[in-house]
């Protein structure tokens, strides 16, 4: 694109999904690949308050909004997630998205409970990057994947169906035999009814020193946009709370036009898509959210 005139924005048609940066960008984990380089020394967005969640909650009834995602950072390094997720199925359907490495039998026997009582589902989104050690390891660390597959043992074992979530890091010609070798080996752990979501990489954060950034011609422009089903981005129908405000977007947090105001009436503003990700979304969908979790 040559001049601003050229880069185009989407409005907001309504809020249905609202997101919490509830951990801020505090991982246990350093991925290589992590869009925002969350780790346990990053610190530059902090954790969200029980109190903080509650406000927004309430908030967002009059908005109509249909579901609530939490993301980070790793969510389960907040002590108060699990009180928070219960709070949340009050409101409607949630899902957390976790490296599954940290569970506790506790955490999840309260979170099943709290399901149950509920009239909306929670979901579990799990990260893992390669059906064995040798595949997943390097990008997100040493042991991991043992971890992250007994979580998901774990999740099962308390009624739970987590959706395995990996960066397509393979190449397209390959697709099919990932695939089908990652739901292989989730069975034979002991997940039977495996769900499995693949990803689009992000060439931001810590995945531009593993690879690149995005080219200038990576970009979405008004042609793009001509007949396009403008509610397949995420923008159009989603916010994400930090402690710093309301965002546009769980990906662009640290961009500061993501920014958009401390309200939700302020955050409504349409957006202009002049980032690189904003042209991985253009490509691929809502590639954040799940299909509907309603019970």
């Amino acid at each position: 694109m040559t001049c601003k005139e050229e880069i185009p924005s989407v409005e907001m048609s309504h809020l249905d999904h609202l997101w919490f940066q509830i951990s801020g960008t505090f991982c246990n984990l350093t991925c290589h690949h992590c869009f925002i380089s969350c780790s346990p020394q990053n610190d530059t967005f902090g954790h969200l308050t029980l109190q903080n969640v509650k406000d927004r909650l309430e908030e967002s009834v009059a908005l109509g909004v249909k579901e609530y995602y939490f993301t980070g950072g790793e969510p389960f390094l907040h002590r108060e997630m699990v009180p928070i997720l219960v709070e949340t199925l009050r409101y409607g359907p949630a899902t957390v998205l976790t490296n599954g490495t940290i569970f506790k039998d506790e955490w999840l026997g309260t979170l099943s409970e709290a399901e149950i009582e509920s009239s909306y589902s929670l979901e579990f989104r799990v990260s893992i990057d390669g059906f064995s050690p040798e595949t997943n390891d390097p990008v997100r660390g040493k042991g991991t994947f043992q971890r992250a597959l007994k979580g998901i043992v774990q999740l099962v074992e308390y009624g739970f169906l987590p959706i395995i979530t990996a960066v397509r890091n393979w190449p397209d010609d390959q697709e099919q035999e990932v695939v089908a070798a990652f739901v292989d080996r989730l069975k034979q752990s002991g997940y039977s009814r495996p769900r499995i979501k693949i990803l689009p990489t992000l060439y931001l954060g810590a995945e531009t020193n593993r690879s690149h950034t995005y080219h200038p011609t990576e970009r979405v422009t008004s042609g793009m946009l001509s007949d396009y089903d403008q509610t397949q981005l995420v923008c159009e129908h989603s916010r994400i709370v930090t402690d710093r405000g309301v965002h546009v977007c769980p990906i662009l947090i640290e961009s500061p036009d993501s920014l958009l105001g401390q309200s939700f009436q302020q955050a409504t503003t349409p957006y202009q898509l002049r980032h690189g990700a904003c042209y991985t979304c253009y490509q691929y969908g809502s590639i954040c959210s799940n299909p509907s979790s309603a019970k």
